[in-house]
């Protein structure tokens, strides 16, 4: 009986095809997790019937961000408080519940950083109930109006809820060069009060629907309108503008079905001071949707991704190499070899270390001798003249360009330093190799 062992079996389970795609699998999933875990995504939706940015039903503001955002405004909706601090345009929406001097703090603060649009809630909204055919997430039901009551925050202004134009449903609006109507007559929010400087009103009453709050401040639609003189830069003190649309119907989902009401959007938008370098940030903290940064969310925010992208990068080419690695794994090597190797090594250590390279000249000359002589049926027992005489007509039969075996030979033994010891022994060497074809 014979047999014979598989070739095969000091091969892995896998290919290599497979273990890099199990990797790469690997690693982007990691990184897809921490990503989610430094974003705040997959943490819930924001569709929850809220008057705030994420929210779908008819109080919600969605529509609203998705027509800037399709207008080409970089449009964000933030759930971290730092937005509070970034230059572009901050649209807050409230709901009913705010406490007026956060608020008022808030707006405050926004007065040296940047402009800000305020809308205010009117709404009383309720989620539609579950199994109400054809609803989606988010929808919701408007059982009433009335006006927010914020103590702390601009007391000097009034809000109420009214019919807008009596004895005609068409609750008409005009401002800002354009004009339209509200889903919604019988109740209609609207403001008054010293400071308020009108953007859009009723048409026949005048009530005001949105209105800059004259703090001070420059008025870029109004200026640009020649609706308000620009004044002495000198005396004007620098404040952001800021917007109050008391009237939630003109940009909420219910009004943005109107197209008067979405080009009355983007030209509030640039009415509160928008750059084309500005971003429109709408904020979801006071809808009760905040989230506080953490280390990973700085991972993944500016100018800290930069960072980590190179860190990713460098992961990636250190994944790679490692995977191409230049042959196949070195296994390990006993400090002390068995046998003959051993005792070479020891010998060939010995020799170097002594210095006495050109003691093996000559041996090796003559073992090459020897070996050739066997290769070519030579007597074995002959004068080495004869030998090495034979030999270098053998060598001008077959290799007329070659050096003689006997040149080789004598320049190997009259050889002294090491680096002509190896030229003479690698010469002798390719000539033998080069015979014994």
């Amino acid at each position: 009986m014979t047999g014979t062992a598989a070739s095969d079996a000091g091969a892995g389970p896998f290919s290599p095809r497979a273990v890099l795609v199990l990797v790469l699998f690997g690693a982007a999933v990691f990184v897809a997790l921490l990503w989610m875990i430094g974003t705040g995504y997959g943490t819930g939706s924001a569709n929850d019937g809220g008057n705030h940015a994420g929210g779908k039903g008819l109080n919600g503001f969605a529509a609203f961000a998705a027509y800037l955002d399709k207008r080409g405004y970089a449009v964000r909706n933030s759930r971290s408080e730092a937005v509070l601090d970034d230059p572009g345009l901050l649209v807050l929406t409230p709901p009913h519940v705010t406490d007026g001097k956060e608020l008022d703090r808030i707006v405050g603060h926004r007065h040296l950083i940047g402009p800000t649009m305020v809308i205010l809630p009117k709404w009383i909204a309720s989620g539609v109930p579950q199994g109400t055919p054809g609803a989606k997430k988010g929808w919701v039901r408007l059982s009433g109006a009335r006006p927010p009551i914020w103590k702390g925050f601009r007391d000097d202004v009034s809000v109420s809820v009214g019919p807008l134009d009596k004895g005609d449903k068409a609750a008409r609006w005009t401002g800002a060069g354009l004009e339209g109507k509200l889903p919604v007559a019988e109740k209609v929010q609207a403001g008054s009060g010293a400071k308020l400087v009108p953007l859009v009103v009723g048409k026949r009453d005048g009530r005001i629907l949105a209105a800059y709050v004259d703090d001070g401040g420059s008025y870029p639609l109004l200026e640009q309108m020649a609706l308000r003189p620009r004044g002495d830069s000198r005396t004007r003190r620098r404040y952001f503008p800021l917007v109050m649309v008391f009237e939630p119907d003109l940009l909420d989902n219910y009004g943005m079905a109107r197209a008067a009401n979405a080009r009355l959007g983007e030209r509030l938008v640039q009415a509160a001071g928008y750059g084309a370098a500005d971003g429109v940030n709408f904020d979801l903290t006071l809808n009760g949707h905040g989230r506080s940064p953490n280390l990973l969310t700085l991972a993944f925010t500016p100018p800290f991704l930069a960072a980590t992208l190179c860190l990713l990068m460098a992961a990636l080419a250190v994944g790679w190499r490692a995977f191409l690695r230049f042959g196949p794994a070195r296994k390990p090597v006993r400090a002390i070899a068995f046998g003959k190797r051993a005792l070479v090594a020891n010998s060939a250590g010995l020799i170097r270390r002594a210095r006495r390279l050109h003691l093996i000249a000559a041996p090796y000359a003559r073992r090459a001798r020897e070996r050739l002589a066997a290769a070519l049926g030579l007597p074995r027992l002959a004068d080495p003249a004869e030998t090495e005489a034979a030999l270098d007509r053998a060598i001008a039969a077959r290799l007329p360009d070659s050096a003689p075996f006997s040149a080789i030979s004598a320049r190997l033994a009259a050889a002294r330093k090491p680096h002509d010891i190896l030229r003479a022994a690698q010469d002798l060497h390719a000539l033998e190799r080069t015979l014994q074809r």
